[in-house]
């Protein structure tokens, strides 16, 4: 039976899918994190904004929210996917790898900003228990919002994800040791933790057990009937399954979601599962986030603005400076200690578990714990705007020490490579090799900071400002290579450049004989199609080990070659023939 179009259920819906349809494209397209858009529209639409309207506007019921709690459970599922997809990214392999900085860096974070948030609040009247209680509900972190935006490959991500999973692992034993501080507990707390720890190992080994044999088998049969569906129900049927048996057994259900992530990490069909899932995820959390700014009453927030603000600054003020200076004593760069410490000083969406379990175990008041959820959703608000003043941070801090930016000679810069990835770096090399002055601009500041470390000559630098092209002095410069995996940019540049400087040379990675064909109107020099060229010499690798004589091989690449200049000059409108070029076999045979 179809849902009345007046029932709450089927009004939440139409909200939160109507704000994913809109917050996301519209933040991107003015390049504003969504996370941000998510919270306001949870604070519009939330029971505290426009939802306190509905008895006076009636028509607003379409268009809110009312009772926040109605979408709770689909915010804990898109904490569970979220965990579920970052176990998918990574390996038992890794995890082991760094077994080190979680149980080490991960425990002596999370127990030292406790103890002295705890200190700070007992010294300010809190009790003893109510204040260990509060110390360690703060001292978490987002693992919603932080993991999205730093990532698992980037070294602060690696590092955030460390603190952050022994945190996640933490949660249960510090709800159970609440519990045995409740003023009523006796030995059941101490108990129940027991009991769970043990209940908890046999789950996990029973689901490590059960993945490495079942799993395969599962996927391999989904695989075989190539049906999208079947792949997605499987998937979300292990992340179910899971994490009802690690509930069972006493544990969070967001740790069955990251082991049935690793499990399924270990399996070939990983990839396929982490595409399939991605949307859901970003949609489930996109729930999550309006929750939380649901959960901002704005005129509470304006009565009590003084305190709030000095709660939240101090919470965050100690857990930085905690943080970065663990991470400096774990010998990490000061860039990277300050821009993981930022990021992981606001407090998290499990904090609000642990503060109402404080509450219920009588360790805190009840209005104790609902202007500490209130500090909590502000700092989960502010999250974005501390990582971006972390990222800031540490691109001074990285280039403010080591090696000094390289200038450009008054004489000239010699070559001038803009992009510094892996082709960028490759051309270095052999100008390097040839004694060939260069100087390079990139926009990554970790790759800027490990050049310099080596000794490249690289600028940190945006080349979609005209002023950085400027600095260049590419009037006095002997080439322009252009590396950059953007197309359009690519163009955009060879053009403006090719109109400031008329005889520069200038050679561009191109993707396609298309994109060459753009790059040649534009009025680069040479074009390097990178698909084509790989693909002629596969077709030559291919040819040769086959038993193809090399004549008729190299003779069919010619071929091909020509084939290629043609498209390109009839795409560019050239005169005359671009140069493709050629591989080294065919060079030399030639």
């Amino acid at each position: 039976m179809p849902l009345p179009i007046d029932s709450t259920p089927f009004s939440d819906s139409l909200v939160i899918l109507g704000a994913a349809g809109l917050v996301i494209p519209a933040f991107a397209r003015f390049r504003v994190n969504p996370v941000i858009g998510f919270i306001l529209v949870g604070v519009l639409v939330g029971p505290a904004g426009l939802g306190a309207l509905v008895d006076r506007f009636p028509w607003l019921f379409h268009v809110t929210i009312t009772d926040r709690h109605s979408i709770d459970p689909f915010a804990e599922f898109g904490i569970v996917l979220l965990l579920f997809s970052i176990g998918l990214e990574l390996s038992f392999r890794r995890l082991w790898a760094m077994r080190s900085q979680v149980f080490g860096l991960g425990a002596s974070e999370l127990l030292v900003s406790g103890a002295a948030i705890a200190g700070a609040l007992f010294l300010l009247g809190q009790g003893l228990p109510g204040a260990m209680g509060l110390g360690l509900a703060l001292a978490l972190s987002s693992t919603a919002l932080v993991l999205p935006m730093a990532g698992t490959t980037s070294l602060v991500g690696r590092t955030a994800f460390s603190m952050l999973l022994f945190e996640d692992l933490a949660l249960v034993p510090i709800i159970f040791a609440l519990g045995a501080l409740a003023p009523n507990a006796q030995d059941a707390g101490w108990g129940g933790l027991a009991n769970t720890l043990i209940w908890g190992t046999v789950a996990i080994a029973a689901l490590f057990v059960g993945g490495r044999l079942i799993l395969p088998r599962l996927f391999a049969q989904a695989a075989r009937t190539k049906s999208p569906e079947l792949f997605l129900s499987a998937s979300l049927l292990v992340v179910i399954v899971a994490s009802m048996v690690t509930t069972a057994a006493g544990l969070s259900p967001i740790v069955g979601a990251l082991l049935a992530g690793l499990l399924i990490a270990e399996t070939e069909y990983h990839t396929e599962v982490e595409v399939i899932t991605a949307p859901f995820k970003g949609l489930a959390l996109g729930v999550f986030l309006i929750t939380v700014g649901m959960s901002l009453d704005l005129r509470s927030i304006a009565e009590n603005w003084l305190s709030l603000a000095a709660a939240v600054g101090g919470v965050v003020l100690v857990k930085a400076l905690i943080t970065g200076a663990m991470l400096r004593v774990a010998r990490l760069r000061r860039g990277v200690a300050a821009e993981t410490s930022l990021l992981m000083a606001s407090p998290s969406e499990t904090t609000l578990i642990v503060l109402a379990t404080a509450a219920q175990a009588h360790l805190i008041q009840p209005s104790t714990a609902a202007f500490w959820q209130t500090v909590t959703a502000i700092g989960l608000t502010i999250t974005p705007l501390l990582a971006m003043i972390g990222k800031r941070a540490a691109r001074k801090i990285d280039l403010g020490s080591g090696v000094e930016e390289p200038q450009p000679s008054a004489e000239g810069p010699g070559a001038v490579i803009i992009g510094f990835g892996r082709v960028g770096r490759m051309v270095a090399d052999m100008l390097r090799a040839h004694d060939k002055p260069f100087i390079a601009v990139e926009s990554n500041i970790d790759t800027v900071a490990a050049a310099r470390r080596q000794g490249y000559p690289v600028i940190f630098g945006d080349v979609v400002r005209p002023e950085l092209v400027d600095r260049l002095n590419l009037g006095r410069a002997t080439a322009l290579i252009l590396t950059m995996d953007e197309p359009v940019l690519t163009v955009r540049i060879a053009r403006r450049v090719r109109g400031w400087v008329p005889n520069l040379t200038i050679v561009a990675r191109a993707r396609d004989a298309a994109h060459a064909a753009e790059l040649y109107a534009a009025g680069v020099t040479e074009a390097v199609p990178e698909t084509l060229e790989s693909s002629l010499q596969l077709s030559e690798a291919v040819l040769v080990e086959m038993g193809v004589a090399m004549g008729p091989v190299i003779a069919s690449i010619h071929e091909k070659r020509d084939e290629l200049r043609r498209e390109i000059r009839e795409g560019a409108g050239l005169e005359r023939e671009p140069r493709l070029r050629r591989t080294r076999r065919s060079e030399v045979a030639g």
